[in-house]
């Protein structure tokens, strides 16, 4: 996969042609009206007043920090009424950096739009990586569950549209980018609109200063459960076969021996089949024979709650993405080094007005690097 120094805005042109193709069937013109009916309902997100950061929150000379953001950078006619909020976002990360608090490492997710895609360069970080676009291709379906589920699939929820888009997956990094991969997962691994862009996965090695092997990073978005408007079951068909996908793809891309962060939108919520089974993958990440609970648990905010200095000091920003249960970062030790969750801040949550400049927050994860025994 190709590592960028500066955002290419000419990368959105393929999707742009191949919807334009699209629009021409009579599937494509089913599909473009519900959209369009979606988008006049509830898709106008303009942006909101930035409210003064407390810089006191976001500690500087961290040993690791590391940030997970939805930014919402989804194009029209999806959403529309994003320039100002995104402008914000860049002018945020810009003077976290002036005063030397900007986070190591940032996952990002979404980063449809040229706004959003151009957030790294904008922010001054010199290591990008970006995900699949929408022209590399998914696994087909083998079994015969994946084929039907596949055959079920409706015109008038954008699952046989093709993508439109890329991944939206960015990985931005002050430290050297030594190796990057990406994966589209299946085919057939989505439901309703969450298909229209090429959902997958991003794994960067990341050369941390004072560490002998590059700490391996990866940023993941899978599908949504409502905002898809796929059926209850559909969606938790597709969401399944994801996590399976990006089982596959960890084990067969991580770093040997390294410590491993598994960031990003995991889409879970109050869904306890979906809390199971991304709890399941996360032990298998960590070769663990079950899942991990309280101060032991395998993510980052999780973690933080569940220990006392470190969840006196969680925002309510902080506390209502835990609850949210979307925006992670899972935790894997390696090398004889664990990461430990020192503290969790919000430098992106609900501004003065109460409003948001995403529809998630962003949040940092700092870590202390610990030697096992």
């Amino acid at each position: 996969m190709k590592m960028e120094q500066a955002v290419n805005p000419v990368t959105a042109q393929p999707a742009r042609s191949r919807a334009r193709k699209f629009v021409s069937t009579p599937a494509g013109w089913m599909a473009l009206i519900v959209i369009a009916v979606l988008a006049t309902v509830f898709a106008y997100r303009p942006g909101h007043g930035v409210a003064p950061m407390d810089l006191a929150d976001l500690p500087a000379n961290q040993a690791l920090s590391v940030m997970t953001y939805n930014v919402e950078g989804l194009p029209f006619p999806v959403r529309f009424g994003r320039s100002s909020a995104l402008a914000a976002i860049g002018e945020r990360l810009q003077a976290l950096r002036a005063t030397g608090r900007q986070p190591h490492i940032i996952l990002l997710q979404e980063a449809f739009s040229n706004e959003a895609a151009a957030l790294g360069a904008e922010a001054g970080y010199r290591f990008v990586a970006a995900g699949p676009s929408a022209s590399v291709a998914g696994a087909q379906p083998t079994i015969l569950a994946d084929r039907d589920f596949a055959a079920a699939s409706s015109a008038l929820r954008g699952e046989v549209s093709g993508k439109w888009e890329g991944s939206g997956l960015r990985i931005l990094s002050d430290y050297p980018i030594v190796g990057a991969r990406q994966m589209a997962f299946p085919s057939y691994a989505c439901a309703g609109f969450d298909c229209l862009a090429n959902k997958g996965a991003l794994l960067v090695e990341v050369r941390i200063p004072g560490m002998k092997l590059p700490i391996a990073v990866v940023d993941t978005h899978l599908n949504s459960r409502h905002a898809s408007r796929a059926t209850t079951g559909r969606s938790l068909y597709a969401w399944r076969r994801q996590v399976d996908a990006l089982n596959q793809f960890i084990e067969k891309n991580r770093v040997p021996g390294a410590p491993l962060i598994v960031g990003g939108d995991f889409n879970i919520g109050r869904d306890p089949a979906r809390a199971a089974y991304i709890a399941q993958a996360a032990a298998r990440w960590s070769g663990s024979a079950r899942p991990a609970r309280g101060r032991e648990s395998s993510d980052a905010m999780h973690r933080c709650a569940a220990d006392l200095q470190c969840a006196a000091k969680l925002s309510a920003d902080a506390r209502f993405s835990l609850h949210r249960a979307r925006d992670l970062q899972f935790l894997v030790p390696g090398g004889g080094l664990t990461l430990e969750t020192r503290r969790i801040a919000t430098p992106f949550g609900h501004e003065a007005n109460g409003g948001m400049l995403s529809d998630h927050v962003g949040y940092v994860a700092y870590y202390d690097l610990h030697r096992q025994g």
